[in-house]
């Protein structure tokens, strides 16, 4: 339904359209890419799903084509959002960007699908889609599970809080959730909470990274997404963020070589 210009979006993300979780997922993947891409890629930054080069299909057409190839259930596109957030909580120096979306997205989908589903697709078929080889992708599985330390699951509320916040930070500013009064990407400064305590305003991308989980108010960390420190060792959540990394790394760079 629109109204003044304005698009409803269903309330439980289980209502929603396959392909609009898909639309929703590549817009907040989009920024949050052409964010990273900005940040020098350093030696010991290198990972398994680094890519030589970007890749020439959209996230956007690559979800459509998971989608229409593997029948990949709801859940497992949002819980790609959760394992970003636990990759980037254990592995502050991992960065998902334009080198490393797709890669990490056919093996989200791969593992969410077996550890989530009855039914799932054989590794051959989601090489095929993923359009990289067997052999890579089940390397690739294997380290993807070693990099979320095989928590696979996350509850029902958090999958409907990523989806609410991905409705609410959509770039077009114009989706509302069913029965909500305004548009949903409209927040005040109390919405976020920046890890470094200064006032300065957020970048674009800041505002997708750093949403409160408005749902949880103990919740004090800093994630890619929508933090949900259960699921996160203490002494990893200690870690610099990724956040905390690019401000010591701009800082060194604004101060020009040692002398």
């Amino acid at each position: 339904m629109e109204s003044s210009g304005r698009v409803e979006m269903p309330a439980a993300f289980e209502d929603a359209l396959i392909d609009q979780l898909a639309q929703l997922i590549a817009d907040m993947l989009d920024r949050l890419m052409a964010h990273n891409d900005q940040i020098p890629l350093l030696p010991e930054s290198l990972t398994r799903f680094h890519s030589r080069s970007a890749p020439s299909i959209t996230v956007l057409d690559y979800l459509k084509r998971i989608v229409k190839f593997t029948n990949v259930e709801k859940s497992c596109l949002l819980i790609t959002l959760h394992y970003i957030d636990q990759i980037c909580a254990r592995m502050p120096l991992f960065t998902l960007s334009s080198l490393t979306c797709h890669r990490f997205i056919i093996a989200s989908i791969t593992v969410s699908s077996k550890g989530l589903c009855d039914a799932f697709c054989t590794n051959s078929l989601y090489a095929k889609v993923g359009g990289i080889s067997v052999t890579e992708l089940n390397i690739l599985e294997r380290e993807f599970l070693s990099a979320i330390d095989w928590r696979l699951t996350c509850t029902r509320e958090l999958l409907q809080d990523y989806y609410v916040n991905l409705v609410r930070t959509h770039s077009s500013g114009q989706l509302v959730i069913a029965g909500s009064l305004s548009p949903t990407s409209t927040f005040s400064d109390s919405d976020l909470e920046m890890d470094s305590g200064q006032s300065r305003p957020p970048s674009p991308c800041e505002a997708v990274l750093r949403v409160r989980h408005r749902h949880r108010p103990s919740v004090h960390e800093t994630s890619t997404i929508l933090v949900d420190p259960a699921t996160i060792a203490q002494d990893v959540a200690r870690r610099p963020t990724v956040e905390q990394n690019m401000a010591f790394a701009a800082l060194k760079e604004s101060r020009g070589p040692a002398d």
